[in-house]
């Protein structure tokens, strides 16, 4: 492998930026890491959204030195609480809770604001002297040797990989000729977050009511993160409405155990989808993120797959690298979607399967999955390994997730 060859990344979101700053980390300033997003032009970050940070990948975080920099802000989930009922039932019957710690003092999950982490990497990219770059790879052409990737801005870099990390509709994997296999749901998720009158106690609350999962994702101070699924045409519906008609709507859901709500936001809707991508490689590329698997939010990994590929990734072009060997080349690329690709398939089906068995009027289904709720909330082993896969620590783990540094 050159010393002077780079390793490009397409796209600056979470995996992009958490490959980057694991690769710096793992083989030092000699190998040139560039980042390109047109994104970097809008600094601090204005996203409005949140997201779930499992145990194994706020270990990533901390492994790479950004944790600290949102640790005050972000708010651990103490306890969750799984309903099941139908929107006009007068009650809401509990049919599986979870409390507790996956290792002492450390919480399954946290929920952090996305402008609050993207600026941590950011700022810790800068730090370590990543070059991040605030335009767009236009074109690339792969080679046995290497690749040459060239910037909207006209700029070409002689390349030893380059990493798609640009989103569910990436380019690079559609110049790449990489199909993906999957369908839409005729759903979309309504983001929003709300203010409350009484502290969530770290409470998360998942509801599953005919049309979908409604979650209530606890921030710091009395606010919550919501993710709503409806039909697409009563999701477009809902968040057109008036804003007193919205807060009714959101009233009905969420109830009034919070005390008096208010939308802090503007609520959007979101097209709900599954994909996978037919392959994770093609020949000096690799997809990673959103660029090679969409999944559902009903289990709440999407993001944590994403992350999960990053460090595997890191892992294994670090370990080339070490021997010598160039990280671009067929046979580390494979070892990455071996990794990869089988566990990303398996969450898709339970993702999906979920999604069929709630998302629906059967009273029969209803009645064998609160079964199941309740199966697994009185077998502790079983609940003990539900709350292992959640907090992605089942499996084969990269050592970042393990807390470990390459």
């Amino acid at each position: 492998m050159s010393s002077q060859r780079s390793i490009v990344i397409g796209g600056g979101a979470f995996a992009g930026l958490g490959l980057a700053l694991a690769i710096r980390q793992g083989l030092g300033p000699e190998l040139p890491v560039v980042v390109a997003d047109p994104a970097f032009t809008m600094r601090p970050s204005r996203d409005p959204r949140a997201s779930a940070i499992v145990a194994a990948c706020r270990r990533l975080f901390e492994t790479i030195g950004v944790w600290n920099d949102v640790a005050a802000d972000a708010q651990p989930i103490l306890d969750m609480v799984v309903t099941d009922s139908k929107l006009d039932d007068a009650t809401r019957p509990t049919f599986l809770t979870f409390t507790g710690d996956v290792a002492p003092g450390e919480p399954f999950a946290h929920m952090v604001e996305n402008r609050l982490l993207i600026d941590a990497l950011v700022k810790r990219a800068e730090a370590e002297g990543i070059e991040l770059t605030a335009t767009a790879v236009s074109t690339y052409e792969s080679r046995p040797d290497g690749t040459k990737v060239t910037l909207s801005d006209g700029r070409e870099i002689e390349a030893s990989l380059l990493i798609a990390a640009d989103g569910a509709r990436s380019k690079l994997r559609e110049r790449a000729g990489i199909v993906t296999h999957g369908w839409d749901y005729d759903q979309s998720g309504i983001v929003v977050t709300v203010g409350h009158e009484r502290d969530h106690q770290g409470r998360a609350e998942e509801h599953f009511l005919p049309a979908g999962p409604f979650a209530i994702l606890p921030l710091k101070g009395k606010r919550s993160s919501l993710v709503w699924t409806e039909s697409r045409r009563e999701a477009a519906r809902i968040v057109d409405l008036p804003a007193d008609d919205f807060k009714r709507e959101l009233e009905t859901r969420f109830g009034l155990h919070l005390g008096e709500l208010q939308p802090l936001d503007k609520p959007r809707a979101f097209p709900l989808g599954y994909f996978v991508a037919r392959s994770f490689i093609a020949e000096r590329l690799a997809l990673v993120g959103d660029a090679a698997h969409v999944i559902h939010p009903i289990a709440g990994q999407g993001l944590n797959m994403g992350l999960k590929d990053a460090a595997a990734l890191a892992e294994v072009i670090v370990d080339a690298a070490r021997l010598g060997l160039d990280p671009g080349q067929a046979d580390v690329l494979e070892r990455y979607q071996r990794w990869r690709r089988f566990d990303t398939v398996a969450m898709g089906v339970a993702t999906n399967s979920l999604n069929m068995l709630f998302s629906n009027h059967s009273t029969l289904l209803r009645t064998v999955r609160d079964i199941g709720l309740g199966l697994v909330d009185r077998v502790p082993p079983l609940k003990g390994a539900f709350i292992r896969q959640a907090a992605g620590l089942s499996g084969e783990v990269p050592r970042l997730l393990r807390g470990e540094a390459l």
